[in-house]
């Protein structure tokens, strides 16, 4: 199996939603907390050592280094758990 970087879903902004529902309330703890297990039960779902390690590449690769991080952290606002995003608000 290959992995998959087009959306799957029939309507992704109702899947986009449904993750940053999930993380409305919860500390950033929490928060972190969630997406570990997410990560996890859905890594345990795909079942394929060769498609999570290219999607963890992906992750890697798509990430900000530290310099690029620290621009972003002076140019926007501090986030709080529970705001509301848009998909075209992430930084991929």
């Amino acid at each position: 199996m290959a992995l998959s970087t087009s959306s799957n879903f029939a309507k992704p902004d109702d899947a986009f939603r449904a993750i940053v529902e999930a993380h409305r309330g919860l500390t950033e703890a929490q928060s972190a907390d969630l997406d570990a297990a997410l990560v996890l039960v859905l890594a345990n779902h795909i079942g394929d050592l060769d498609v999570l390690c290219e999607a963890i590449a992906l992750a890697k690769r798509r990430m900000p280094d530290a310099s690029q991080q620290q621009q972003q952290q002076h140019a926007l606002p501090p986030a709080h758990v529970g705001d509301a995003i848009t998909p075209d608000e992430i930084p991929f």
